[in-house]
């Protein structure tokens, strides 16, 4: 039982020391970031994530604008939404909010965007992606095509109206191109790194698409394959090699954010509808940066004042409590930086009241501990029998609040209802957290501090353990 609870010990301050690391406000090496598999590979780091309430962003209201005869479905203002979310998600935006706003618009809201005109390009576009033949450079018939200008393609049905081309670049108006395939053909899209650094978009086609695209770059080695969105150049790489797999590489001169949107126009296809933007707005901080500093200091203090509360009211168990809810508080942070989670005003709630549940497992273990002491139970057995007795208690209080928790999480996600979801993320890690660090963390401190030499020292001394 000692050497297990020795290893437990050790592992518990190698965690610490590692959750020490992640959340200390440094810049992280370069080994370090690029741990995070899970995360895109242009937004990998450990820094904590901020809502729109507390660094502020843009939001967009787009609205449905069907063609002539065209019907708007509540199933199609759902798809658009769904193909909306996962472009901003795509994009790295954290806890963005979009949601369908009355029958034919829908609300967006992007916190801290780098670059809101690119964003909400990539937005309200309705995704028409084809891949055209533009031909050699070299050919005099067929000049470079420029990234931005329109064409036209045999592909009539999403070709723009003559109102939509009226003062945008088009020249070659009596040229109509080919195209070679369409988005439909496309399985993924995304950005990946070089050799050197660089961003480049990584895509694989369908079996049929690789077919097509494997006899088409076998015989046009050194032509242009022009990525087309709506009949607007995105890109027009040249054609290296034949690819015959149907997996390729585009290269270019990409910035993260050009490549990232258009892995994302690529990647997620046809909107049902058109959609335009017919309001655009830049929110400040719900709180203000003075408000949010107000803020940490209050949680800071109230933070301290409960270490304090359990160390003079507990006495030495209540101080080795004390240093389980300081790894309890860095492991949150820690978390809400690997996974990442975005920090808001409903996610302080919920990590503020997870933090109460955690104080209330040490205070169930404790003064059940107190009462075999006054049973006349030993040091070591009173402790042992604290834990295990209040086990129950703590579970079922726990599992309560995460089913609450889900059940948040379920109405969030339907509904849209992104303070509600933070929140309830929030909360149920912080649950999480609380049960391993008031049973586990808690329980080997104390072991390892009341064995059997000290518990011995200590029986007689109940002022120093609280009773």
């Amino acid at each position: 039982m000692r050497n297990r609870n020795t290893l437990v010990l050790a592992l518990i301050i190698l965690l610490a020391l590692v959750t020490l690391f992640i959340v200390l406000p440094i810049e992280h090496p370069r080994w370090a970031r690029q741990l995070l598999f899970w995360q895109p590979a242009e937004t990998r780091d450990l820094k904590i994530k901020q809502g729109l309430d507390l660094q502020g962003g843009t939001q967009v209201l787009l609205e449905a604008r069907p063609a002539a005869g065209q019907t708007i479905t509540a199933q199609d203002m759902q798809t658009a939404k769904v193909i909306v979310g996962n472009r901003v998600n795509a994009l790295g935006v954290t806890e963005p909010l979009v949601q369908v706003q009355g029958e034919n618009r829908i609300i967006v809201e992007l916190p801290g965007i780098d670059n809101p005109e690119q964003a909400v390009q990539t937005l309200k576009s309705t995704g028409q992606l084809e891949f055209v033949e533009i031909g050699s450079a070299s050919n005099p018939e067929f000049p470079s095509v420029t990234q931005g200008v329109y064409i036209r393609t045999t592909n009539n049905d999403a070709m723009p109206t003559e109102e939509a081309l009226a003062g945008a670049p088009f020249p070659y108006p009596d040229h109509v191109f080919t195209t070679v395939m369409t988005g439909r053909d496309l399985r993924t899209a995304g950005v990946q790194l070089d050799q050197y650094g660089a961003s480049t978009i990584a895509f694989e086609l369908t079996e049929t698409g690789a077919r097509i695209f494997g006899d088409y770059t076998a015989a046009h080695v050194g032509d242009i394959l022009a990525i087309v969105l709506d009949n607007r150049v995105l890109s027009n790489p040249r054609i290296n090699s034949a690819i015959p797999d149907g997996r390729g590489v585009i290269e270019g001169q990409f910035t993260p954010a050009e490549a990232e949107s258009l892995a994302v126009q690529m990647r997620y296809g046809a909107l049902p509808i058109p959609l335009e933007v017919v309001n655009r707005q830049t929110i400040g901080a719900t709180l203000g940066a003075d408000s949010v500093r107000s803020s940490i200091v209050a949680g800071l203090i109230g933070l301290i004042t409960v270490l304090l509360f359990m160390t003079v009211y507990y006495r030495l168990p209540g101080f080795l409590a004390a240093l389980a809810l300081i790894l309890y508080a860095g492991l949150n942070l820690a978390l809400y930086k690997l996974i990442p989670v975005t920090l808001t005003l409903p996610g302080i709630a919920g990590f503020l009241l997870s933090t109460g549940m955690a104080v209330d497992a040490n205070i169930l273990i404790f003064e059940r501990m107190k009462e075999e002491l006054r049973w006349g139970r030993s040091l070591r057995l009173a402790v042992e029998a604290g834990f295990s007795r209040a086990w129950t208690s703590i579970l079922d209080s726990n599992l309560s609040t995460l089913i609450t928790v889900l059940i948040l999480v379920l109405f969030g996600r339907t509904f849209g209802a992104q303070a509600v979801l933070g929140f309830a993320v929030n909360l149920g890690i912080g649950v999480l957290i609380s049960m391993f660090t008031a049973i586990t963390v808690t329980r080997t401190l104390m072991r390892a501090v009341f064995d059997r030499q000290a518990a011995e020292a200590l029986q007689e001394k109940h002022w120093l353990l609280g009773v």
